[in-house]
């Protein structure tokens, strides 16, 4: 009988233990750890806010008031800012169509398996809206794939679909005949100058460099935004716009030239 009621306050000492306000938070801590392991270094999208586009496949943004730069994964778009290469044919519409498209918007952003290159650029792929921005560029010709680097090529794949259907369709890049090479775009490709209007020129009375219903023209063909803002009004501004110009219908042109 004695030894039963010595078990007895035995189990009743291990059970208040248990319950102890000291066990439960050991317990708590332990939960915290435990939550607090699953974000921060180990996410692998995280909201962003873009200051500045710097070029097509390069950003300026803002995460959690920290401002960096994001290098666009799997993507190269042509050169506008190289101190050593020339301004390249389509980089000021990739440019464009990317400050239009994401200038201080909210996107988020997802990491491959390397987080940054040898320049310290953070390395991502891109949605705004849900919408792959890495992807949407390729299908506008305005980029190709590259820097494929596995195992950080998650979406590789979809982009190569998206660029071969821009290849067929000979958009933006694809429009010149040996331009896009395996190591990049063909530097001796650069944009054209704009031509001395003749003295003969039926569109000289309005400042014009072309006539706004002649050939399809884009910002390429200009080199300054005052240039192409008449043109693009003489063509019939943001109602028509035949050379799609205005991209963002904000009725301002080719906002990256000078």
């Amino acid at each position: 009988m004695r030894n039963i009621f010595k078990i007895l306050v035995l189990f009743i000492i291990m059970v208040g233990t248990a319950c102890s306000p000291q066990n439960e938070t050991m317990q708590e801590t332990k939960t915290e750890t435990t939550t607090s392991s699953s974000t921060g270094e180990n996410q692998t999208k995280q909201e962003a806010t873009v200051l500045r586009v710097v070029d097509g496949d390069t950003l300026s943004v803002s995460i959690e008031g920290k401002k960096e730069t994001i290098r666009l994964l799997l993507i190269d778009t042509p050169e506008t800012k190289h101190p050593d290469l020339p301004v390249q044919p389509f980089g000021p519409e990739a440019s464009q169509y990317a400050k239009e498209l994401l200038t201080n918007e909210e996107v988020m952003l997802e990491w491959g398996t390397t987080k940054r290159d040898k320049y310290d650029r953070l390395l991502a792929y891109v949605y705004i809206d849900g919408t792959l921005y890495n992807k949407d560029i390729i299908e506008q010709g305005l980029a190709r794939v590259a820097y494929v680097y596995p195992p950080n090529d998650k979406y590789v794949d979809t982009l190569r679909d998206a660029e071969q259907q821009a290849k067929k369709k000979k958009k933006g890049i694809w429009s010149l005949e040996g331009y896009v090479t395996e190591d990049g775009f063909n530097s001796e490709m650069t944009i054209k100058k704009s031509p001395t209007p003749s003295k003969n020129n039926s569109t000289e009375s309005n400042n014009l460099l072309y006539d706004p219903n002649g050939a399809d023209r884009d910002c390429g063909d200009f080199s300054k935004q005052s240039q192409a803002q008449a043109f693009f009004e003489a063509a019939g501004g943001p109602s028509k716009d035949p050379h799609r110009l205005d991209r963002d219908g904000d009725g301002v042109v080719c906002e990256t030239l000078p």
